[in-house]
Protein backbone atom coordinates (compact mmCIF):
# COMPACT_ATOMS: atom_id res chain seq x y z
CA UNK A 1 0.00 0.00 0.00
CA UNK A 2 0.95 3.62 -0.53
CA UNK A 3 1.69 6.36 1.97
CA UNK A 4 0.80 9.82 0.67
CA UNK A 5 3.43 12.15 2.10
CA UNK A 6 3.16 15.91 1.74
CA UNK A 7 6.45 17.67 2.52
CA UNK A 8 6.44 21.18 4.00
CA UNK A 9 9.66 23.10 4.56
CA UNK A 10 9.84 25.42 7.52
CA UNK A 11 9.67 29.15 6.87
CA UNK A 12 12.24 31.89 7.31
CA UNK A 13 14.10 31.78 10.63
CA UNK A 14 15.21 34.55 13.00
CA UNK A 15 18.93 34.04 12.47
CA UNK A 16 18.55 34.12 8.71
CA UNK A 17 20.05 32.14 5.89
CA UNK A 18 23.13 30.02 5.78
CA UNK A 19 23.62 26.48 6.96
CA UNK A 20 21.26 26.22 9.92
CA UNK A 21 21.61 22.45 10.35
CA UNK A 22 20.93 21.41 13.93
CA UNK A 23 20.77 25.01 15.22
CA UNK A 24 17.35 25.49 16.79
CA UNK A 25 16.24 28.84 15.37
CA UNK A 26 12.72 30.19 15.81
CA UNK A 27 10.56 31.31 12.89
CA UNK A 28 10.16 34.98 12.01
CA UNK A 29 6.69 36.47 11.50
CA UNK A 30 7.31 36.04 7.76
CA UNK A 31 8.28 32.40 8.35
CA UNK A 32 4.97 31.74 10.12
CA UNK A 33 3.12 33.43 7.23
CA UNK A 34 4.99 31.32 4.66
CA UNK A 35 3.99 28.09 6.39
CA UNK A 36 0.40 29.11 7.09
CA UNK A 37 0.00 30.23 3.49
CA UNK A 38 1.42 26.97 2.12
CA UNK A 39 -1.25 24.82 3.80
CA UNK A 40 -4.30 26.92 2.91
CA UNK A 41 -6.78 24.73 1.00
CA UNK A 42 -4.41 21.74 1.22
CA UNK A 43 -4.93 18.35 2.80
CA UNK A 44 -6.90 16.82 4.32
CA UNK A 45 -4.30 14.99 6.35
CA UNK A 46 -4.67 12.11 8.76
CA UNK A 47 -1.74 13.21 10.93
CA UNK A 48 1.27 15.51 11.13
CA UNK A 49 4.88 14.40 11.55
CA UNK A 50 7.56 16.97 12.31
CA UNK A 51 11.23 17.45 12.97
CA UNK A 52 11.61 18.28 16.67
CA UNK A 53 13.47 21.53 15.92
CA UNK A 54 11.27 24.49 16.86
CA UNK A 55 11.20 26.00 13.36
CA UNK A 56 9.13 22.93 12.38
CA UNK A 57 7.60 21.61 15.61
CA UNK A 58 5.94 24.83 16.77
CA UNK A 59 4.09 25.16 13.48
CA UNK A 60 3.14 21.46 13.63
CA UNK A 61 1.68 21.98 17.10
CA UNK A 62 -0.29 25.03 15.96
CA UNK A 63 -1.64 23.29 12.84
CA UNK A 64 -2.39 20.07 14.72
CA UNK A 65 -4.41 21.99 17.31
CA UNK A 66 -6.29 23.91 14.61
CA UNK A 67 -7.10 20.79 12.56
CA UNK A 68 -7.50 18.45 15.57
CA UNK A 69 -4.79 16.12 14.24
CA UNK A 70 -2.16 14.12 16.10
CA UNK A 71 1.42 15.41 15.90
CA UNK A 72 4.43 13.08 16.07
CA UNK A 73 7.99 14.37 16.41
CA UNK A 74 10.61 12.36 14.52
CA UNK A 75 14.25 13.16 15.38
CA UNK A 76 15.57 11.32 12.32
CA UNK A 77 13.90 13.94 10.10
CA UNK A 78 16.12 16.75 11.40
CA UNK A 79 18.36 18.65 9.03
CA UNK A 80 21.88 17.53 8.12
CA UNK A 81 24.39 18.49 10.82
CA UNK A 82 26.95 20.78 9.15
CA UNK A 83 29.56 20.59 11.92
CA UNK A 84 31.97 23.55 11.90
CA UNK A 85 29.92 25.15 9.10
CA UNK A 86 26.71 25.45 11.16
CA UNK A 87 25.37 28.99 11.15
CA UNK A 88 27.66 30.17 8.35
CA UNK A 89 26.57 31.45 4.97
CA UNK A 90 27.96 30.18 1.67
CA UNK A 91 29.41 33.68 1.10
CA UNK A 92 31.34 33.54 4.39
CA UNK A 93 32.57 30.03 3.64
CA UNK A 94 33.75 31.17 0.20
CA UNK A 95 36.11 33.54 2.02
CA UNK A 96 37.39 31.04 4.60
CA UNK A 97 36.94 27.55 3.12
CA UNK A 98 36.22 27.93 -0.61
CA UNK A 99 37.91 24.72 -1.76
CA UNK A 100 36.05 22.57 0.76
CA UNK A 101 32.74 24.27 -0.01
CA UNK A 102 33.33 23.60 -3.72
CA UNK A 103 33.93 19.92 -3.02
CA UNK A 104 30.73 19.73 -0.96
CA UNK A 105 28.64 21.44 -3.65
CA UNK A 106 30.12 19.23 -6.39
CA UNK A 107 29.26 15.97 -4.59
CA UNK A 108 27.93 16.20 -1.04
CA UNK A 109 28.18 12.40 -0.67
CA UNK A 110 31.95 12.52 -1.25
CA UNK A 111 32.84 15.46 1.01
CA UNK A 112 31.72 16.02 4.60
CA UNK A 113 31.98 19.45 6.23
CA UNK A 114 34.51 19.52 9.10
CA UNK A 115 32.98 17.73 12.15
CA UNK A 116 29.78 17.35 10.12
CA UNK A 117 27.45 14.45 9.42
CA UNK A 118 28.27 12.46 6.28
CA UNK A 119 25.46 12.76 3.73
CA UNK A 120 25.42 8.95 3.40
CA UNK A 121 24.52 8.70 7.12
CA UNK A 122 22.00 11.53 6.79
CA UNK A 123 20.41 9.70 3.84
CA UNK A 124 20.22 6.43 5.78
CA UNK A 125 18.53 8.05 8.79
CA UNK A 126 16.02 10.03 6.70
CA UNK A 127 15.11 7.09 4.45
CA UNK A 128 14.88 4.84 7.53
CA UNK A 129 12.43 7.29 9.12
CA UNK A 130 10.33 7.40 5.93
CA UNK A 131 10.26 3.58 5.84
CA UNK A 132 9.01 3.56 9.46
CA UNK A 133 6.36 6.15 8.56
CA UNK A 134 5.22 3.93 5.67
CA UNK A 135 4.99 0.92 7.92
CA UNK A 136 3.00 2.80 10.57
CA UNK A 137 0.74 4.94 8.38
CA UNK A 138 0.38 3.35 4.91
CA UNK A 139 -2.94 4.16 3.31
CA UNK A 140 -2.96 7.54 5.06
CA UNK A 141 -2.05 11.06 4.01
CA UNK A 142 0.62 12.58 6.26
CA UNK A 143 2.01 16.12 6.32
CA UNK A 144 5.75 15.99 7.08
CA UNK A 145 7.12 19.31 8.36
CA UNK A 146 10.87 19.36 7.96
CA UNK A 147 13.95 20.98 6.45
CA UNK A 148 15.42 21.83 3.06
CA UNK A 149 18.03 19.06 3.17
CA UNK A 150 15.48 16.38 4.09
CA UNK A 151 13.19 17.51 1.30
CA UNK A 152 16.01 17.76 -1.26
CA UNK A 153 17.03 14.21 -0.44
CA UNK A 154 13.50 12.81 -0.78
CA UNK A 155 12.73 14.77 -3.95
CA UNK A 156 16.06 13.80 -5.55
CA UNK A 157 15.25 10.14 -4.83
CA UNK A 158 11.74 10.50 -6.27
CA UNK A 159 13.09 12.21 -9.39
CA UNK A 160 15.85 9.61 -9.88
CA UNK A 161 18.60 12.23 -9.83
CA UNK A 162 22.25 11.23 -9.51
CA UNK A 163 23.68 11.88 -6.07
CA UNK A 164 25.86 14.73 -7.33
CA UNK A 165 22.68 16.70 -8.12
CA UNK A 166 21.25 16.56 -4.58
CA UNK A 167 21.96 20.23 -3.88
CA UNK A 168 20.44 21.30 -7.22
CA UNK A 169 16.91 20.51 -5.99
CA UNK A 170 15.14 23.79 -5.24
CA UNK A 171 13.12 23.93 -2.02
CA UNK A 172 12.13 27.40 -0.81
CA UNK A 173 10.94 28.39 2.64
CA UNK A 174 7.34 27.25 3.04
CA UNK A 175 7.66 24.99 -0.03
CA UNK A 176 5.08 22.20 -0.25
CA UNK A 177 5.59 19.03 -2.33
CA UNK A 178 3.77 15.69 -2.53
CA UNK A 179 5.26 12.21 -2.66
CA UNK A 180 3.95 8.69 -2.79
CA UNK A 181 5.91 6.17 -0.73
CA UNK A 182 5.46 2.58 -1.86
CA UNK A 183 5.94 -0.54 0.28
CA UNK A 184 9.22 -1.33 -1.50
CA UNK A 185 10.60 2.10 -0.56
CA UNK A 186 10.16 3.61 -4.02
CA UNK A 187 9.36 7.33 -3.88
CA UNK A 188 7.27 9.04 -6.56
CA UNK A 189 6.56 12.75 -6.81
CA UNK A 190 2.92 13.87 -6.95
CA UNK A 191 -0.28 12.23 -5.80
Amino acid sequence: MTLHLDLLRHGETELGGGLRGSLDDALTAKGWEQMRGAVVEQGPWDRLVSSPLQRCARFADELGARLNLPVTLEKDLQELHFGAWEGQSAAALMETDADALGLFWADPYSFTPPQGEPVSQFSARVLGAVARLHQAYYGQRVLLISHGGVMRLLLAQARGLPREQLLNVEVGHGGLFSLQVEADGVLREGL
